[in-house]
C-alpha cells in the first residue's frame, strides 16, 4: 500500500503561484461514477487517503451543490499531521471551502455549514433568489459571478484575489463538464476502482460537449486491493 509521504511525492505540486483546478474522482472499471446513487462508495482505504492528501495541498476545496446533498458533504478538515504540514508551509490549518450553487438549493441547517472549520464560500449567480441568498448569507460568503449563469472564470479570478490559486475540485461531474467546456481544467486526479457497477450510473464528466482533449499521464500508483490511481495533465489541443 502507498504511504501518506509516497503520496504526497506523487501527486506533489511544482509550485504554488501558478493558478491551478485539479480534479479528483472515483470511478469503477466500468466507468460508473457511482454505486447506490454515491461516489464514496466505490473507493477505498488508499483512496481516502488521497483525497486527504489532495486536501491538505489544495487552498480550496470545490463543489457542486448537487454531491453537497448526494454525499452528505459536512465540513473539510485535514487531520493534524496534515495541518501541521500546512502550517510549516505557511498555510492556513485547514483549506476553504467553496460551493458552486446556481440556485441555492442549500440549507443554512445543511452539515456543509454547521460542521465547517471556517466560515464557507457559496458561489452562486445574480439571477438566484434573493430570499436564499439573504439566508445562506447568514451561514457563509456568498459570491456573486456572473448573471445568468456562473462564470467559472470569474470564479477562478475571484478565488485567486483572495490568495485560494490552488482549487481542488470534488465534483460533481456537471460541474466538471462545465470546466472542461471552459478549458479550466489543469489535472484529472482519477482513481479506478476495482469492480464493475453496470446499470444505469452516470460517468465522472457530464454535460459537456463532445471533443478530444488530450490528457499526459504524470503518474499511476496501485494498491494492495486492486486500487489504481492516475495522475493526469490538461494539454493543449494540436
Amino acid at each position: 500500500m502507498p504511504t501518506r509521504d509516497e503520496l504526497f511525492a506523487a501527486y506533489a505540486l511544482a509550485d504554488r503561484t501558478t493558478p491551478r483546478v485539479r480534479m479528483n474522482f472515483v470511478q469503477s472499471a466500468d466507468g460508473a461514477a457511482t454505486i447506490d446513487r454515491r461516489s464514496g462508495g466505490l473507493g477505498g482505504p488508499t483512496d481516502r487517503e488521497l483525497m486527504t492528501v489532495l486536501r491538505t495541498m489544495a487552498d480550496v476545496v470545490l463543489v457542486g451543490a448537487g454531491t453537497v446533498r448526494a454525499e452528505g458533504y459536512g465540513g473539510i478538515r485535514v487531520p493534524e499531521a496534515d495541518a501541521a504540514w500546512r502550517r510549516e508551509r505557511g498555510l492556513p490549518a485547514q483549506p476553504a471551502l467553496a460551493v458552486v450553487s446556481g440556485d441555492l438549493g442549500l440549507e443554512p441547517g445543511d452539515g456543509v455549514f454547521t460542521r465547517a472549520e471556517s466560515r464557507p464560500i457559496v458561489i452562486t449567480r445574480a439571477e438566484a433568489p434573493q430570499a436564499r441568498r439573504a439566508a445562506l448569507a447568514q451561514v457563509a460568503d456568498v459570491w456573486e459571478c456572473g448573471a445568468a449563469s456562473v462564470d467559472l472564470n470569474g470564479m477562478l479570478r475571484a478565488l485567486a484575489a483572495r490568495g485560494l490559486t490552488q482549487v481542488l475540485c470534488e465534483g460533481g461531474p456537471h460541474l466538471f463538464g462545465a470546466l472542461l467546456d471552459a478549458g479550466l481544467v489543469d489535472e484529472v486526479c482519477l482513481t479506478i476502482a476495482p469492480r464493475a457497477v453496470g446499470g444505469s450510473a452516470g460517468r465522472i464528466a457530464r454535460g459537456a460537449e463532445e471533443a478530444d482533449r488530450p490528457l499526459q499521464l504524470l503518474g499511476a500508483i496501485t494498491d494492495d486491493e486492486g486500487f489504481v490511481f492516475l495522475r493526469y495533465a490538461a494539454q493543449a489541443r494540436a
